[in-house]
């Protein structure tokens, strides 16, 4: 592990002793959701990874380094951060080397597990293939992250505010496995489903650590994705959503917002538009995505 890679001690003393570690982004808590929802979030999808067996690794840059990790002062002083960086593989070791304070997206979040020895990576929904990208060419770099860094990346699908269909496609076309937990149609973040057959179904953790397992013993490099369905109870159905998606978009789109804005702002104006239903939603899939990520942690260590 890089010096400038430090665990905190409860992660070190897990990883030491081979006890399940599941690492968690700090994007969604800087740029993701509003204070204080974002620090209650947090808090409580720590606790949840430790009731169900294993140690949550919050990752996140400060003061020169990446933290995998986090004490609960400093959770709360990310929370409330301002002009906090937004890294991923492009510039994680610029915000590293500049002493700035940065969240991880998914890419970023990889690389740092990946750094620390976790296997196991709990998000909301991964980046991918944005709308028009045959124009603007924006096409998310957690994509190729997947293609190339061995974690496991637990989400309810790619946000829906992408292309899903040319995002699975790429996926597919970079050789990422995408795992449908207990589903034969892939969700779509906010929704369970996308009109997107599942590739490949597993239905229960240890067979997805079976899977992940074979993979390493036939030495096949990269991650692998799976797709868990947020709770029926806590969904928001597609045609409700993508009327919020479509305004969002077209806000979007007349004030000129693109690039690593564009996301917050989509996730801010939906947020404004569904008056909170979709943060409840996002909330809601995190925690469930974490659950299923520390049950995947526990199997793997038990092999």
């Amino acid at each position: 592990m890089t010096p400038i890679v430090r665990p905190s001690p409860a992660v070190a003393a897990a990883l030491a002793e081979s006890r399940p570690v599941v690492a968690l982004e700090s994007t969604i808590i800087t740029h993701g959701m509003p204070w204080p929802d974002n620090l209650a979030m947090a808090r409580g999808v720590e606790s949840l990874v430790r009731e169900n067996g294993a140690e949550p690794a919050t990752i996140v840059v400060m003061d020169g380094e990446v933290r995998v990790g986090l004490d609960d002062g400093d959770l709360e002083k990310l929370a409330q951060a301002r002009d906090v960086l937004k890294l991923s593989r492009a510039d994680l070791a610029y915000g590293v080397s500049s002493g700035r304070t940065g969240s991880t997206t998914v890419a970023a979040t990889m690389i740092g597990a990946h750094l620390a020895g976790i296997r196991v990576f709990a998000t909301g929904g991964i980046g991918g293939v944005h709308r028009d990208a045959e124009t603007s060419f924006d096409i998310s770099a957690d994509l190729d992250e997947l293609a190339r860094t061995p974690v496991i990346v637990v989400s309810a699908g790619a946000k829906a505010i992408l292309d899903l269909k040319k995002t699975f496609e790429v996926l597919e076309t970079k050789g990422v496995p995408v795992v449908g937990y207990g589903c034969d149609e892939l969700p779509a973040f906010w929704s369970r489903d996308s009109g997107i057959a599942t590739p490949i179904r597993l239905d229960s953790p240890e067979a997805i650590a079976r899977f992940q397992a074979t993979r390493e013993a036939l030495g096949i490099d990269g991650g692998m994705l799976v797709a868990n369905p947020l709770p029926q109870e806590h969904e928001i159905d597609s045609a409700t959503i993508g009327s919020w998606i479509g305004q969002a978009l077209a806000d979007a789109s007349s004030n000129a917002i693109s690039g690593k804005a564009a996301t917050p702002y989509l996730l801010k104006r939906i947020f404004e538009l569904s008056q909170g239903r979709s943060l409840a939603s996002n909330i809601e899939l995190v925690r469930s995505n974490a659950r299923l990520a520390s049950a995947i942690a526990v199997a793997l260590a038990s092999r």
